[in-house]
Formats: structure tokens, sequence, C-alpha cells
């Protein structure tokens, strides 16, 4: 069984949390935006009140251990491991929570190429404690605005996680997916649910637009962000989002996997 104090050094160790890679100037850019409005940022957020810049950095700094100081501009930011390890708790307390009512769930990444085992395992546990892993709209246009302009993308599924890709390459055996941080994908998702016969998602777990998207519907949501993405935080602060958990999201896959372990021991969910 892995320990609280096996994974803090593992988040360390593995940049996880701790310095990490996420540069402060990106966090400070992507502050500003989402104090603007951008929907870069905001991620489908609709927030309940502005939230200027200053208001950002001070969250920030409670919900994931950056430097309060807005002096501080440039280098590696910070996200403290011990609040990562208290959201792990609480996001495994809402997966167990849902599994024990066999709630259906939905899980969704805009970062397949580094997240998708971790969501993947957590679908397959909670597929066999008895929920319906829900898989709407697969294979729906969704179309999205990236640097490139206005791209269409086809809403796949992988092991119960959905993810985007390029038309091109949709299918099993290909590309892990598209990065996307859109909101419209679980939109599409949740648009699909609405007009079948199945049952509307009681959880959504994810990332970025994925628990932003669904937060603002008003379904319960659980994700992970870095630092430099403001608006899971705000949505949580603000209510919409109900765990959100600080860490680098750009790791090596296989640095997830022991976080995978631990919340599902936490959530008494077999593995």
């Amino acid at each position: 069984m892995l320990t609280t104090a096996a994974l803090r050094a593992h988040l360390l160790a593995a940049g996880l949390a701790g310095p990490v890679a996420t540069l402060r100037e990106r966090s400070l850019r992507n502050y500003r935006l989402f104090a603007a409005g951008d929907p870069r940022a905001t991620l489908g957020l609709d927030p309940d009140r502005p939230w200027d810049e200053t208001a950002l950095l001070r969250l920030m700094a409670e919900k994931c251990g950056v430097s309060p100081d807005p002096r501080h501009r440039t280098g590696a930011d910070v996200i403290d491991p011990d609040r990562t390890l208290r959201a792990l708790d609480a996001f495994a307390e809402r997966l167990a929570a849902a599994a024990a009512r066999g709630a259906p769930v939905l899980f969704g990444t805009g970062h397949p190429h580094r997240l998708l085992p971790f969501y993947a395992m957590l679908a397959d546990a909670m597929s066999s404690a008895g929920c319906l892993v829900l898989t709407p709209a697969q294979g729906r246009c969704v179309d999205i605005t990236t640097r490139l302009g206005l791209r269409t993308y086809n809403l796949d599924y992988v092991r119960g996680v959905a993810l985007v890709r390029e038309p091109q390459v949709a299918g099993a055996g290909c590309e892990p997916g598209a990065h996307t941080h859109s909101p419209l994908p679980v939109r599409v998702a949740l648009g699909a649910a609405t007009e079948g016969d199945g049952p509307l998602p009681e959880l959504v777990v994810g990332d970025h637009g994925w628990v932003c998207g669904a937060g603002q519907l008003g379904i319960e949501a659980i994700g992970l962000a870095d630092a430099d993405d403001p608006a899971p935080f705000v949505a949580e602060a603000e209510g919409r989002v109900a765990v959100t958990v600080p860490l680098d999201d750009g790791v090596r896959s296989d640095y997830y996997r022991p976080l995978t372990r631990y919340v599902l021991n936490r959530a008494c969910l077999s593995q």
C-alpha cells in the first residue's frame, strides 16, 4: 500500500509538486487572461463575480501554494505537495461516494498524452464497482477554435475516457488524442446524453474544460489542474467544481500511476 509519506516523496521527485516545470510567466499570463474574461483561460466557466489578477493570485496561493508575491514574475512556479495530498483525499472521497450509490460517471481529458492512463484506471475501477461509465456522442464532430483557426475534431473514447481526435486519425490504435482546454467536448457529450434515453452523469471526472464545462452546467465535477490554470480553482471556490487537485499536468504519464493507486486505495476501489 502506498503511504501518504511515500506519495509525498513521489510528488516531489517526479516534479508533480514542489518546484514544477510550469513557468511563473505563463501562470501570471493566464491569470491576466482569466481576469479579462478570455475564453482560453475561463475554460467554459462564467464566474459569479469579477476576479482581478490580485484576487486570482491570492486564490492560487491558497489553493496551490504558488508564491503570493506579485513581484515574483519569472522562473519555476511551485505547488505545495501537502495541498495536493489533501485534494487527492477529497477527490477519492467523491469517487467513493459515487461508487457507493452506483452513479453514472463521465470521464474526459484535454491532456490525453499525459493523463489518459490515470483516468482510464479510475474508469475501470468505477465500472468494476457497478457504476455505468458513460460514452455519449462517440464519433460526434466538435468544432474548436485553436491558434490555427477553427478546427473540427471527433469525440472519441479510449477505455471509457473521452478525448478529441483529428478526423483523419480517429479510431482505435491511433495517437492518444489532441490537446485541448475547450469546454465544447463536454457540452457535446452532455447534450447527446440529454437527447438520448440514457442517463446523465452524476459525476464528471477530468480536467480543464471537462470539469469547468460540467460544473457550469450544474453537474458534480472533480479533476486536476496546474498552477497556470486558474479556472478550475475559481470554479471550486465558487462551488461549481467539487474538488480540484493541484499538480503539474504535463509530466510523463507513468508518473501519475502512484496517484491512481493512492486514490483507489483511499476510495476502497479495486485496482
